[in-house]
């Protein structure tokens, strides 16, 4: 088990963390800390390391070399199943299993943990369908049956039906409609407010990056960038290759560099 976090100790940490298949490094020496509470989002380029960093803290990939801590333990020494029912993950265009009905797909994990005791899963099922803003009619429609939205937002609250204390993203709201994407990503801030949870969540989508994150990570070819608040990457790039990838949206601020925190887009995580 990997659960109980150690006193002080961080959510998730990679230490000096190299991933490689073969001969080609994804990863290198790659150093993280993400504090409990957190939204950090994580951008750049195809191939940058983004989802390789995301799926190492729940096992999913393992380093070749150095250490990726779960609540102050090594993921490498846990029972792997259990942590991954212990840590919610949602991904494009849900994946939601299209033989079960949305009450078994949001009960799936919750069924699991909590045996024969049927009366509680269906009332975590029905809480986290509304906090996700669906309706109970939808309890027996399978996912044939759901519109895009619909569909993520289903996938969204069985990522979380089992109420876990992190949550990875990995560019969930890609398959959707820019209204719709808008609305997830207000629901999201709205859930991760009221909860405390802390999120890992990738995106392609800078705009989004920004708008969501309390902290910004940018990867590019297996290492960081850059990792700060929004208004801090708006304002002090580290690299040419951060000021080309935040230049659309410092242009739309319209603000000389040391008034760029009063900016909407880079004043975003403080709203939230």
């Amino acid at each position: 088990m990997c659960e109980k976090n150690a006193a002080g100790a961080p959510a998730i940490e990679y230490r000096d963390v190299t991933k490689a298949y073969g001969e080609k490094t994804v990863l290198g020496h790659f150093d993280l800390s993400v504090r409990e509470g957190e939204f950090l989002t994580i951008v750049g380029i195809s191939g940058s390391g983004k989802t390789t960093v995301l799926k190492m803290a729940n096992g999913l990939v393992a380093p070749t070399a150095g250490q990726v801590l779960v609540g102050g333990r090594d993921v490498a020494t846990c029972d792997q199943v259990a942590l991954r029912r212990s840590i919610g993950y949602a991904i494009q265009g849900s994946v939601l299993f299209p033989h079960m009905t949305v009450e078994e797909n949001v009960g799936y994990v919750p069924n699991l943990l909590n045996g024969r005791d049927r009366e509680r899963t269906r009332a975590a099922v029905r809480k986290w369908l509304g906090i996700v803003g669906l309706s109970e009619e939808l309890l027996g429609r399978y996912p044939a049956e759901l519109s895009g939205g619909q569909a993520q937002r289903v996938g969204i609250a069985r990522a979380l039906a089992a109420s876990p204390g992190i949550l990875l993203m990995d560019e969930p709201f890609g398959a959707v409609d820019e209204i719709t994407r808008a609305q997830l990503q207000d629901e999201l801030r709205r859930i991760w407010r009221e909860t405390g949870i802390t999120v890992m969540f990738v995106t392609h989508d800078i705009s989004e990056a920004l708008r969501l994150g309390t902290r910004m990570l940018v990867m590019s070819e297996g290492r960081m960038e850059q990792c700060a608040a929004p208004a801090e990457l708006l304002s002090s790039p580290a690299s040419p290759f951060v000021e080309r990838l935040v230049e659309r949206e410092r242009r739309m601020c319209r603000l000389p560099g040391d008034e760029l925190a009063n900016c909407p887009m880079s004043g975003a995580a403080a709203r939230i």
